[in-house]
């Protein structure tokens, strides 16, 4: 009986150091012998992604939750939106940084559509009855003076309906990715799965190109996306702002003009 249960705990014990060699372990007596070795060796601090990026008005603290793995960060944050521990803290920083992509799209398509009825009424290719400045299609009433199948007042509840819905099913899948792709949507949930990274669905609803098809082109991609939607985003409140003062256009003053 001794025998065995010396076998069997010989065995025991092969098992475990045969355990730890195929996890990375070592054995007890090899960690003490190291112990001073690996104490240094995390005493060391890692190299953070993007370390070597440029950086706009970047500050210690700033840089110590921006470590340049998000597309188009460059350190900057003064208010601190950003900060887990910080001024914005009551706000997922991870939903920020969604926010800005969704907004800067958003904000692309708005001033695309800002200037381009203008820009086709000049050289014919639409009525000029529609080719009106942006500010005079019933976006702020009274300014508005173009009459579509209902009055801006209805437009703006059933515009604001429709998009309720989609924001809604936007952070549902922001929440739980890849949720929208298991409830039923017209048949079209089975392209509505996602990538699993709320940004960027992809597939052929959202990608239909097939862009960014290896890793550092999609990493370029996203970073021009973040650039122009930013400065669309900062364009858009200059249309507002010279409208508001100027009642004029950017196409009447810069393009036409």
């Amino acid at each position: 009986m001794a025998t065995q249960a010396l076998v069997s705990s010989s065995s025991l014990t092969s098992s475990v150091e045969a355990a730890r060699q195929i996890f990375g372990s070592r054995s007890t007596q090899s960690t003490r012998r190291s112990a001073s070795f690996v104490v240094k060796a995390a005493a060391t601090p890692p190299v953070k992604q993007g370390a070597d990026r440029p950086l706009w008005f970047a500050s210690k603290q700033s840089l110590s939750y921006l470590d340049g793995s998000l597309p188009g960060d460059y350190g900057f944050d003064p208010l601190g939106l950003s900060d887990p521990d910080g001024t914005g803290g009551f706000i997922e920083p991870k939903w920020l940084a969604y926010g800005e992509v969704i907004n800067g799209r958003y904000a692309m398509l708005g001033v695309v559509g800002a200037i381009a009825p203008e820009i086709l009424g000049s050289v014919g290719l639409v009525p000029p009855e529609t080719a009106l400045p942006w500010f005079k299609t019933g976006v702020i009433p009274p300014a508005g003076t173009y009459d579509y199948w209902a009055d801006p007042y209805t437009l703006f509840v059933f515009e604001m309906a429709l998009m309720g819905f989609a924001e809604h099913r936007r952070f549902q899948d922001w929440y739980n990715p890849g949720s929208m792709g298991k409830q039923y949507f017209l048949g079209l949930e089975k392209f509505l799965g996602g990538s699993g990274e709320p940004a960027y669905p992809g597939g052929p609803l959202f990608n239909p190109l097939g862009f960014g098809k290896d890793e550092k082109s999609l990493k370029d991609l996203k970073l021009k996306e973040v650039k122009n939607g930013r400065l669309a985003m900062l364009a858009i409140l200059g249309f507002f702002i010279q409208a508001l003062v100027t009642v004029n256009t950017v196409v009447s003053v810069w393009i036409i003009g």
